[in-house]
């Protein structure tokens, strides 16, 4: 299970993975080995996407999303696949999270009339404590 958020959790058999040569730079390798990932994650089909975060998913990702609601990433910013990998996994936490649904904004409350009279009794005891400390004037 790949964790996204505490109540969301993907199973790795949603994910579907495929090898490609990478374009650019690669001296030799470029031509033989295959270390570009593309990551298929189904967000029409997955049981494990609340309806709401679907929804943004999908308007989240734009061209990268098929006609089918397959989401398709390519990675190949590295020149191992495995790191390749990790990438386009760490992309689609990313983008999943990204399309949470905003926190519930905080309502700001005005303290009690108790609070406020607790507050300023508190104050007048600080300060008559302070006076008492001070070295009284000498009438000399």
């Amino acid at each position: 299970m790949i964790r996204i958020t505490p109540a969301i959790r993907l199973d790795e058999r949603e994910i579907e993975e495929s090898f490609v040569r990478a374009s650019g730079p690669g001296g030799q390798n470029v031509n033989k080995v295959e270390t570009a990932v593309q990551l298929r994650f189904d967000v029409r089909g997955s049981p494990s996407l609340p309806d709401d975060v679907r929804a943004r998913l999908e308007r989240l990702a734009g061209r990268r999303l098929t006609s089918d609601g397959v989401l398709v990433i390519t990675a190949q910013r590295y020149r191992t696949q495995e790191r390749n990998r990790q990438d386009a996994l760490n992309r689609l936490i990313a983008m999943i999270r990204a399309a949470m649904p905003p926190p519930v904004p905080r309502r700001p409350t005005a303290p009690t009339k108790a609070s406020q009279r607790r507050r300023v009794e508190a104050k007048a005891r600080r300060s008559t404590v302070k006076r008492l400390r001070s070295v009284p004037p000498s009438g000399d």
